[in-house]
């Protein structure tokens, strides 16, 4: 079967016994290893998302495979990903309505007070409240999915998604980026970037993503 022969433990050429790589080597690494895995993460991903309602499941379930990946845990991709569909969908809808509607709202909050600002200069008060909120939650929604695949409740995930996204904004804005950028550029260059999206529009960066926040999570242990 397509999906079900698909283990992400070190294969031929990986030497158990050589050190653990690091930054872009280690990225390197994981990608030349799990090319085919994201391949098909995508293609799962998609039809997964095609009754719309299954989004928020979907993108839940597509970060905990990717997280296994980084950490390098061997994947069964159609087991690991149903399984977190299908128990996960709670915190999936939560983690997607929370990170959705903050961002969708402050973004249209800093164009329409933004956009008004040269007659009514007061209006750059609101404006600068929407950008506080759309800045603090961009790099806050990458660590909040990288905290939803370990253990913790939902609400201790967000409490320290929202102080890793103030006190360390740098990663968690390279991840946002990541995810966000590449999805608003693929949209924008459509039809021409169709072929990424069915392949790996989605899994690859999530997979960078998590890969830029995965020191910041193994801090907090």
């Amino acid at each position: 079967m397509f999906f079900r022969k698909d283990y992400a433990a070190p294969g031929p050429g990986v030497d158990p016994d050589e050190p653990e790589k690091t930054g872009a080597a280690r990225l390197a690494q994981i990608l030349s290893l799990e090319c085919v895995t994201l391949v098909k993460l995508n293609l799962l991903f998609l039809a997964s998302c095609v009754p719309l309602v299954t989004i928020p499941a979907a993108v839940f379930a597509m970060n905990q495979v990717v997280r296994m990946m980084i950490l390098d845990q061997p994947v069964t991709l159609l087991y690991h990903y149903r399984a977190a569909f299908r128990t996960g969908w709670r915190r999936g809808c939560a983690a997607f309505f929370t990170v959705a509607v903050p961002l969708v709202l402050s973004a249209c909050g800093m164009w329409f007070y933004l956009s008004r600002a040269m007659a009514r200069p007061l209006l750059l008060l609101p404006f600068m409240l929407c950008s506080t909120v759309f800045l603090l939650t961009l790099p806050a929604s990458a660590y909040l999915y990288g905290l939803l695949t370990t253990e913790r409740g939902f609400r201790e995930c967000l409490r320290l998604s929202l102080l890793l996204g103030a006190g360390r904004p740098l990663r968690g804005v390279l991840a946002a980026l990541s995810v966000y950028g590449t999805l608003a550029a693929a949209v924008l260059e459509f039809p021409i970037s169709g072929i990424y999206l069915i392949l790996v529009g989605f899994s690859a960066p999530c997979l960078l993503g998590g890969f830029f926040i995965r020191t910041e999570l193994k801090r907090l242990g």
